[in-house]
């Protein structure tokens, strides 16, 4: 069946390009992840103003444990700052936060923070900001799977529902800057039809506009769902 695309419910971002965005302005890596956290501001700012009903974000990836010590600490550290300067943002604007992932494996501070975000905005109804920290999908899907076949029932269906991103509309628009051409072990289940939009930008440059562009897009496409 193909049909007309209806406007974007669910958009999920791999952000990339932090690093080369330093290297290119000769600046620390650390800097050019602070930049990237500063458009992540950007964007969530913009969410009650986008149509969107979700937006997912992939802050932190499984694999991610494997850059070196140093860098693992500045990204940890900017979360802690992203929560304690931005969450009464959140709570104002209605946005609601959703963790996906193992983020229980993160530090116990962190954890902490989280869990309090995740309470103070649990009623906002403006729009869901969907967080991927210590996300892998490949682990996912093997979680959701294990988890349908304990119940006996192991169908799409069962495992759809015991995926992390269970109650979120179904992924309309993945997006990944930088230039780089590949899903990099994010949303694969939920990508099955999800339409893909690539840009050379990288993510400190990335803007709402960039996200409207990409939107109008998606709008202008006819979604093919196994058909002609």
């Amino acid at each position: 069946m193909n049909e007309r695309a209806k406007p974007a419910r669910h958009v999920a971002i791999i952000m990339d390009g932090n690093g080369r965005w330093a290297k290119k302005h000769r600046l620390p890596r650390a800097i050019g992840h602070q930049k990237g956290a500063e458009a992540v501001r950007r964007l969530v700012r913009a969410l009650p103003d986008s149509g969107l009903e979700a937006l997912t974000l992939y802050a932190f990836s499984s694999e991610n444990w494997k850059r070196p010590e140093g860098e693992v600490d500045d990204l940890m550290a900017l979360m802690r700052r992203f929560l304690k300067s931005d969450l009464p943002d959140l709570v104002a604007n209605g946005i609601r936060l959703r963790i996906i992932g193992d983020y229980g494996a993160l530090s116990s501070d962190l954890v902490v923070q989280l869990d309090e975000a995740l309470a103070r905005t649990a009623e906002g109804t403006a729009g869901t900001l969907a967080v991927a920290l210590n996300y892998g999908s490949q682990q996912e899907i093997a979680r959701a799977a294990a988890a349908a076949a304990a119940l006996g029932d192991v169908t799409a269906e069962t495992i759809e529902a015991h995926l992390d991103t269970a109650g979120l509309p179904p992924l309309d628009l993945l997006i990944r800057t930088s230039g780089e051409l590949r899903l990099s072990n994010f949303l694969l289940w939920q990508a099955a039809y999800a339409e893909l939009w690539f840009t050379d930008t990288l993510w400190p440059d990335f803007t709402p506009a960039h996200l409207e562009q990409a939107l109008d897009a998606f709008a202008g496409r006819e979604r093919r769902y196994g058909g002609r």
